[in-house]
């Protein structure tokens, strides 16, 4: 009885197909959507987790506040950073940092808009950053303020597609000023985090960006590493405490862990899900709506066949589970075919935005869960209004 019943549900269907596709939208939307957004909210969850791995669980970031008073930002200095060493428990090493936007050539080739930082031998350390060949930069490079270069992957190999960087001179210009720098490393590709593109960036001693690129009366920003095995949140609230000290409050400067960058994401798109989660869930109200118009419709214009089913012997329930059967079918048909739009969409999201592609298989249940659900809740009215049908009433329904 129950595949006879599913077979007449089809057979329905296939009978009336614009009917039963514009009924299933709701469905469709409402499941896909589902689909989507867990496997997009996974997706980016699971790459931040890879880019904050990537660029170091251990690393800590203080930036300057732009709005802080002159006097305090003139506490912001080189030497600082060898205070948080000391003075700070938990930190293993510091390196100043600062940036910004140039474009590097060599002979013939041209890296626009490359990002050249200041930073100092340890940055390497910081972010297990790896070289590919010769050498990063050396403590005496920025004692004596060298013109050396290390250059990242990327910027490496559109200066130099046949290699060979090692010792060669690049221009960096800026502004229409150009400086020449010998290169004396190449480092392996790495993905950027943190707001650094690692590959995408060339490297010069601090003290040398200072003094021949911009000039900088403060450090904007310092990365530290912390002991391995440390508390990174404990470190950081003492980080914390010590600019605090510093600078007499706690807005002039911002204090940011991987750690904590991963957890703002995961509340961001939690609060995220919730909202478009609700939707989801309008959007499969308004479908089981349809679901259930449908079938009144198909009720009503079904009436002499019930009552012929009735006079011939049938049950209610029997009718019932007809009626109940078709609504389940298709709402079912509809969670398949939102699935596959779901998995399509964010499939093809993950894709242009370079994410990895996790789908929850408990999405998918939860799917066919709600599709299943709805059927049953909207189809219950109108089988059980098929199911009272009396057979004389009927037969008589013109």
């Amino acid at each position: 009885m129950f595949w006879e019943n599913i077979r007449m549900a089809l057979r329905e269907f296939g009978a009336n197909r614009l009917r039963t596709f514009l009924s299933l939208l709701g469905i469709v939307i409402g499941i896909g959507s589902v689909i989507s957004i867990t496997t997009l909210g996974q997706s980016a969850t699971a790459s931040v987790q890879k880019q904050v791995a990537q660029g170091g669980l251990e690393t800590i970031t203080v930036f300057s506040g732009r709005d802080a008073a002159k006097e305090v930002r003139r506490l912001f200095t080189v030497d600082l950073g060898e205070r948080l060493a000391s003075e700070v428990p938990g930190i293993r090493e510091v390196t100043p940092l600062a940036q910004a936007g140039y474009y590097l050539k060599h002979g013939r080739e041209t890296y626009e808009s490359a990002t050249v930082l200041g930073v100092q031998a340890s940055f390497p350390g910081i972010y297990s950053y790896q070289s590919a060949s010769g050498s990063f930069l050396s403590a005496e490079d920025g004692q004596k303020r060298r013109s050396v270069v290390v250059l990242g992957a990327e910027i490496a190999g559109v200066l130099f597609p046949d290699g060979g960087a090692l010792d060669q001179y690049v221009r960096i210009y800026r502004k229409g000023v150009a400086r020449s720098f010998k290169v004396i490393g190449v480092m392996k590709e790495k993905t950027g985090t943190m707001g650094l593109d690692f590959d995408g960036s060339a490297y010069v001693p601090f003290e040398t960006y200072s003094a021949r690129l911009e000039r900088l009366e403060n450090v904007q920003r310092y990365a530290m590493g912390t002991v391995t095995g440390a508390d990174v949140l404990e470190v950081a609230g003492r980080v914390e405490k010590f600019f605090t000290r510093l600078t007499g409050n706690t807005d002039s400067f911002r204090v940011l862990s991987p750690s904590t960058i991963a957890e703002m994401f995961t509340n961001v798109t939690r609060t995220l899900n919730l909202f478009l989660t609700g939707v989801a869930a309008i959007s499969l109200v308004v479908g089981g709506i349809g679901i259930m118009n449908i079938m009144l419709v198909s009720v009503a214009e079904r009436t002499r066949e019930i009552g012929i089913r009735k006079a011939l012997g049938a049950a209610p329930r029997a009718i019932r589970g007809q009626f109940l059967t078709e609504a389940v079918t298709l709402t079912l048909v509809g969670g398949l075919a939102g699935m596959a739009l779901g998995t399509a969409l964010s499939f093809l999201a993950t894709a242009l935005l370079k994410w990895s592609f996790a789908p929850q298989a408990a999405s998918y249940a939860l799917a066919v869960a709600c599709s299943s659900a709805v059927g049953i809740f909207f189809g219950l009215y109108p089988a059980a209004r098929a199911a009272r049908l009396q057979p004389v009433e009927a037969l008589s329904f013109e």
